[in-house]
């Protein structure tokens, strides 16, 4: 699974820098999850993404297969 944070902020015409002040995290957490460098997230940062960007966490995720 991957995050598609990127692809929803072009979506609705947001930034990255709109949404780290919006969710409060550090910056290089921020880029971790944004760019998908993390292994978990929290439940309450997936629920304030979802408020954010006013969409499912459905919508948050795709299936990435990555072919070794």
């Amino acid at each position: 699974m991957k995050f598609r944070i990127l692809d929803i902020l072009n979506e609705k015409g947001k930034t990255k820098y709109w949404l780290n002040k919006q969710l409060g995290l550090s910056y290089q957490n921020f880029n971790n999850l944004v760019y998908n460098q993390t292994s978990s997230i929290k439940f309450k940062i997936l629920k304030d993404l979802c408020e954010i960007l006013e969409c499912t966490p459905n919508d948050l995720f795709e299936e990435f297969y990555n072919k070794q």
